[in-house]
């Protein structure tokens, strides 16, 4: 390195990757500077520099002292090992020693007193939350959440008549032909521990494993706006129960509260749905396999009128970005759960169905938001275009039909909520045959012709037909 390189660093002061001392005397003291650079990005320490960026300067009797401590620091004082590179730079003030510290591969790492120390900014920090210390061991592939013990779960807790057939299916035997204990075939199949189910092993074959496992299902909303609101929606389903019966739940929900556009069909044609099923299906499957089970918070699908996000705790592991992902790069935070959901649900593993999902739907965004730690996926709507019935009706006989059309809903409405005055839109539209969209502007004139009206709030409230 150059005198102007070194200077143009010290210039630009500390920063999470540049930290300055004027020496160092005490081993430890360097073990936890460089146990910070290796466990977070990488850095680089200065020595013979003071923190109010005057460079001190070393002697080469300094630089020789230096070494051996770094030496001892990095071997010793650090687990497990690493190895730093050290550059010596001649100034006229003496000279500045810069250490090199890599990313390191085996995090985390830690002191001699088993301390894991961290960079926060210019400054470090030791990590005592449970949850970062998980997730650094994570990371390093020492801890996998979807293999861990589930609290108070049993094998009572495991459906096992859809276990034996996954396993019929996925094998080509019965499960009763194998000879296996239950609890030691659930190890060898890494769904479970210690003779107990794991967390991979509930997500896919439990029953009710949201009674055990509250934090882990979907909460779907669907708004009648462009922006999050706590109490005006138009349908709200908090999904439970295993993996797959999430998944198709899901796909339901957001099935019945999209448009269905007619296209070049037919009117008496069901119509397709606005995105194409092969977008959401994958990225849903996605948000499953791979969000952070560490994390106790739920999927989150949330339905606008102009969007679609589904939000899953954790952001992207390791090194990857979003555009990374668009390229199929992939890093399997469940390896366990990965492995059993390419034979359970629509997935394919190998970082495909991104590209996919993509391909199906360019208009995709990917946010992988680290400071909130979630990742968010937002599918873009398209504008419905609202056509006449058939290209060849004149605007007069249109209007005669979508009158006609229109009545029809309207009494198909009032019947249904005078049958059930709590009736909600999803299951108006459900009993009509017709799209949440139609039932909103159904409800909508009726209500200004005095013939319908909203008794209470739109949640918990009901309706009253009106003579």
């Amino acid at each position: 390195m150059k005198l102007e390189e070194l200077n143009a660093i010290i210039a630009r002061g500390e920063d999470s990757r540049h930290q300055f001392k004027r020496d160092f005397t005490n081993v430890e003291s360097m073990a936890a500077e460089l146990a910070a650079f290796a466990n977070m990005g990488g850095g680089q320490l200065l020595v013979g520099v003071s923190d109010n960026s005057t460079i001190t300067g070393l002697s080469t009797a300094d630089i020789s002292r230096l070494n051996q401590l770094l030496s001892n620091a990095a071997s010793q004082h650090v687990k497990p090992p690493i190895n730093p590179t050290t550059t010596n730079v001649k100034t006229p003030q003496g000279l500045v020693m810069l250490i090199e510290v890599l990313e390191g591969l085996n995090k985390p790492y830690v002191d001699t007193q088993g301390r894991i120390w961290v960079k926060v900014g210019a400054d470090k920090r030791q990590v005592t939350a449970r949850e970062e210390m998980q997730r650094m061991f994570q990371q390093s592939g020492l801890l996998q959440a979807d293999e861990q013990a589930v609290s108070a779960a049993n094998l009572d807790n495991l459906d096992q008549t859809e276990l034996s057939k996954y396993f019929e299916r996925r094998y080509g035997k019965p499960l009763s032909s194998t000879g296996i204990p239950l609890e030691r075939l659930l190890q060898n199949l890494n769904l479970g521990r210690n003779g107990l189910p794991n967390l991979t092993g509930m997500l896919l074959f439990g029953k009710w494993p949201h009674h055990l496992l509250p934090a882990f299902i979907i909460k779907a909303v669907a708004f009648p706006g462009t922006v999050l609101h706590d109490s005006h929606y138009q349908d709200s389903q908090d999904i439970e129960g295993t993996l797959a019966e999430q998944y198709e739940r899901s796909l339901a929900f957001i099935k019945r509260n999209l448009h269905h556009v007619q296209g070049n069909r037919s009117f008496n044609s069901p119509g397709q749905l606005e995105i194409p099923t092969e977008a959401f299906e994958e990225i849903l499957v996605n948000a499953m396999v791979h969000r952070d089970y560490l994390i106790s918070a739920p999927i989150r699908l949330l339905i606008y009128t102009d969007r679609i996000e589904i939000i899953s705790p954790g952001h992207l592991p390791n090194h990857l970005d979003t555009e990374k992902i668009r390229f199929g790069l992939s890093n399997l935070r469940n390896p366990a759960l990965a492995s059993h959901a390419f034979h359970i649900l629509p997935y394919r593993g190998l970082g495909s169905g991104i590209k996919r999902a993509t391909d199906a739907w360019p208009q995709i965004e990917f946010t992988d938001d680290r400071q909130g730690n979630q990742f968010r996926v937002t599918l873009k709507r398209p504008e419905v275009q609202t056509t006449a019935v058939n290209e060849g009706v004149n605007d007069k006989m249109s209007g005669k039909m979508s009158g006609k059309m229109s009545g029809k809903m309207s009494e198909k409405v009032l019947t249904a909520l005078r049958a059930d005055s709590h009736a909600t839109i999803p299951e108006l539209a459900n009993q009509t045959g017709v799209t949440t969209r139609s039932i909103e502007r159904a409800l909508t004139k009726l209500q200004q012709e005095n013939r319908l009206t909203r008794i209470g709030p739109a949640k918990g409230g009901h309706w009253k037909v009106l003579n």
